[in-house]
């Protein structure tokens, strides 16, 4: 029976992966979350990881606009407790594959961003993260997996598709930018792959390296905000679109945040659904309001 360990585990992703991971019998799993793990605590890490056979890791910094002020702490989760991680396995045999975003990427492209594409951070948070995934490439290079992913939501924690319809009870009229593109990945469909990645690395189907663990297609947080309406039954006119200068913000957001999905081939795993497929599963699923 091989070992998992999950880490992060109380945040949304980490609990749909406890959720996905509950019914196999044939994996151990080790849930911790920041109450029981410290991943900036290197002897701390060591001691979790030994005996399992892999890792994932959802634990993160996830405060982007307070990354900007708070830099250090932001890169000491996102970066060095990474490399703690990333030591530890390298150390005791473990596979990892740890979970980064599509922040990473300038966000200037006009087309999909491929896993090898140059990365250029525009914010802080991001550079924390490009931090983490350095680390892995560096001390795992043959057993260390990066997953990108990018505009989550889920029904465990605080997300767009959430404030969405949180927001629908509350005002008659929402506007919402209509000048970002992005993939938005339902973080169950996202605990899932990142199983069936964890069972493709022990069974030697998959080579290590940068995956984009994004919903295929794309769309613009307008045009979701629509679609949000439309499987609510509301009227998705309610929503007006608007631009990125009228909510400014701390950090910098890229513009286009849209992943190519090409290394599922080889791993013998398609990409995920199209977005307003899992939407759709997403909010019939019962687990949103």
């Amino acid at each position: 029976m091989s070992r998992l360990l999950v880490t992060g585990a109380g945040g949304m992703l980490g609990r749909d992966l406890l959720a996905v991971l509950g019914s196999r019998e044939d994996l151990s799993v080790t849930a911790t979350t920041r109450a029981d793990l410290d991943i900036t605590d290197p002897e701390a890490v060591r001691a979790a990881v030994a005996g399992h056979d892999v890792v994932i890791n959802a634990a993160a910094w996830t405060d982007v606009d307070a990354a900007e002020t708070q830099e250090r702490a932001a890169t000491a989760v996102n970066g060095d407790a990474v490399a703690n991680l990333a030591g530890a396995c390298a150390t005791s045999g473990a596979r990892m594959i740890h979970v980064s975003t599509d922040y990473v990427f300038r966000g200037d492209a006009t087309e999909p961003y491929p896993e090898d594409a140059p990365t250029c951070p525009v914010n802080a948070y991001g550079r924390s993260k490009l931090v983490g995934e350095l680390a892995v490439a560096r001390l795992l290079p043959d057993s260390g997996y990066t997953v990108r992913t990018a505009w989550l939501y889920g029904a465990h924690g605080p997300n767009f598709v959430a404030t969405m319809l949180r927001l629908a009870e509350a005002r008659e009229c929402i506007d919402v930018v209509n000048d970002q593109r992005g993939q938005p990945t339902w973080s169950y469909r996202l605990a899932e792959r990142l199983v069936a990645l964890a069972d493709a690395a022990l069974a030697g189907h998959a080579a290590p390296g940068v995956y984009h663990g994004t919903a295929s297609g794309e769309t613009t947080w307008y045009d979701l905000a629509r679609a949000v309406f439309v499987l609510r039954g509301l009227d998705p006119d309610r929503i007006r679109p608007t631009t990125s200068d009228r909510f400014p913000r701390p950090a910098a957001r890229p513009s286009y945040s849209v992943l190519a999905h090409d290394r599922w081939t080889a791993a013998k795993l398609p990409p995920l659904a199209d977005w307003r497929t899992s939407l759709t599963e997403a909010l019939s699923s019962g687990t949103y309001p």
